[in-house]
């Protein structure tokens, strides 16, 4: 399962702009795909980054 970077920075508490500027330079908090032009963020990864495993 996948969401969007914009509802994860969402549930990190970060903003739209600075998600997008972590998932460029590859410092976004949980590992991020490039598909096209989307970042995809692995649901699991987040739940972990939360301590919600």
């Amino acid at each position: 399962m996948a969401t969007d970077i914009e509802t994860a920075a969402s549930v990190l508490g970060i903003g739209r702009t600075t998600a997008y500027t972590l998932a460029r330079s590859g410092d976004f908090p949980t590992p991020v795909i490039r598909v096209g032009r989307r970042y995809v963020v692995a649901v699991e990864g987040l739940l972990t980054v939360l301590g919600a495993t």
